[in-house]
């Protein structure tokens, strides 16, 4: 038989042993994934067994990682989850959760400080930040699904994020619910078919150029696209919409030179365009073609008086004002030429689908919330109409000239504005096979005719 005092040592030490395992299994539930790493060849195909895995990981080597769907990693709330200080590696097929919440230590899902590597098909859950590339050339960051913390918008980390960053591809990601997507002090990076939504600034340039953006869908951001400092910078068949709040902006230039933006979608949003000083640089253009700027509060928006821009073949629809310039000045300076205004009120008696006579914009009682800012709260008001509606009638005094379009397009003559960019459009914006966005169908015996600016819009953009 055992002795008590046996028997009682026994118990301790079993006692002790299970508190050492309980509070082991608190502080690290999960195994680590690094051993696997480390003990991994260069160039190897690393495919852990379906779990979950402790992180933070650090891949120092050319390898894949390879979750097919399976694993996750989890950093339980410590530093990045994953971060790749190599060249030439690939991170696939994962679910990266648990980063910490230091702003400072740019905690991220993945942080990339190499060059060639490839990060596509993860699902990045509660990080703060999202892809972090530092200095890092020629990666590919490919269908993710980027999510950051809950917590107030400010706070939240950025979904994708380049710093000195040159010749990187962002492609069909997803975004929800994160801060921004910056583009700082980078060049020559394509930013194509991603889809953001619920964030600040669904793109944001600074000391940027040459930057292609294209075929992406940005909807319900604070802004959409801000361009500051950055030069040609081109934007191409994106959709731009619900950018409402009290600074919501569609596409924003600040001091930028050489900017192309062309056969954009810029819709319900509080401003469409917003120009600033740009182009900044003397002798340079800045190019506004072939968008449809629709159902915004303001189509377009000027800090100032400012030359050196050319708007032709754009479509002005359904905006409560069209065309702003503070401070009261004109904005007649730039090139206006061949764009569509839905308050044109002239003729077209050769049928050539131009306008016989200009479209001349001018400010009447407009200037009342231009000159007096407060006094924006009143736009669109029955007592503002009024008094827009008399001053048209029989003006108190000579109303400014805002711009005049010497040859107007009329809805028959209408450019079509699908992208010429050749690639296809963002799952979530469909459109309708054998339609041209912004053009008409031919009436069918399903189609009635004619079909007011509203129903083509919605039609076009995929919806019922």
């Amino acid at each position: 038989m055992m002795s008590r005092s046996l028997a009682s040592k026994l118990a301790s030490v079993t006692g002790f042993c299970a508190l050492l395992l309980t509070r082991t299994a608190v502080a690290d539930p999960y195994p680590p994934l690094q051993p696997l790493i480390d003990a991994a060849a260069p160039n190897a195909l690393v495919m852990p067994a379906p779990g979950t895995y402790a992180g933070p990981v650090r891949i120092d080597k050319p390898l894949t990682l390879d979750g097919q769907g399976q694993v996750t990693i989890d950093s339980g709330g410590k530093g990045s989850v994953v971060i790749l200080d190599t060249d030439g590696a690939t991170l696939k097929n994962l679910q990266l959760r648990g980063s910490g919440s230091s702003h400072n230590d740019i905690d991220a899902g993945v942080q990339v400080r190499g060059n060639f590597n490839v990060i596509r098909d993860n699902r990045i859950e509660d990080c703060l930040f999202g892809v972090d590339l530092q200095q890092s050339a020629h990666n590919k960051v490919r269908r993710n699904h980027i999510s950051s913390k809950p917590v107030e918008l400010g706070v939240r980390g950025d979904a994708i994020r380049l710093w000195y960053s040159v010749g990187n591809e962002i492609t069909d990601n997803t975004v929800r619910n994160s801060r921004d997507t910056v583009v700082w002090y980078s060049k020559d990076n394509l930013i194509a078919r991603n889809d953001a939504r619920g964030g600040r600034y669904s793109l944001h340039f600074m000391y940027s150029e040459r930057n292609e953006v294209t075929d992406n869908h940005y909807e319900n951001n604070s802004v959409g696209v801000f361009v500051m400092y950055s030069d040609a910078v081109v934007l191409r068949n994106n959709t731009i919409t619900r950018a409402s709040g009290p600074t919501g902006v569609g596409v924003g230039v600040k001091e930028s030179s050489e900017v192309t933006i062309a056969h954009n979608r810029i819709l319900y949003c509080a401003t469409g365009l917003y120009l600033d000083v740009s182009p900044y640089q003397p002798d340079t253009t800045n190019r506004f073609t072939n968008n449809l700027i629709a159902y915004n509060g303001v189509g377009i928006r000027w800090l100032n008086d400012w030359q050196g821009n050319e708007f032709q073949g754009n479509h002005f629809k359904g905006n409560i004002t069209q065309v702003v310039v503070e401070g009261g000045k004109s904005a007649n300076r730039n090139l206006w030429q061949g764009n569509l205004w839905d308050d044109y009120e002239g003729f077209d008696r050769d049928a050539n689908g131009i306008g016989d006579t200009p479209y001349e914009l001018y400010a009447y009682a407009d200037r009342v919330w231009m000159d007096v800012p407060a006094a924006q709260f009143f736009k669109g008001s029955p007592m503002l109409e009024v008094l827009d509606f008399l001053e048209r009638l029989a003006p108190f005094s000579q109303p400014d000239l805002i711009l005049r379009d010497e040859k107007p397009l009329l809805v028959a003559a209408a450019a079509p504005l699908a992208g010429s960019s050749g690639t296809p459009r963002p799952a979530s914006e469909p459109q309708p096979q054998g339609q041209t966005l912004g053009e008409p169908s031919p009436p069918t015996s399903e189609t009635p005719s004619p079909e007011s600016a509203y129903e083509q819009l919605k039609r076009s953009l995929g919806q019922p």
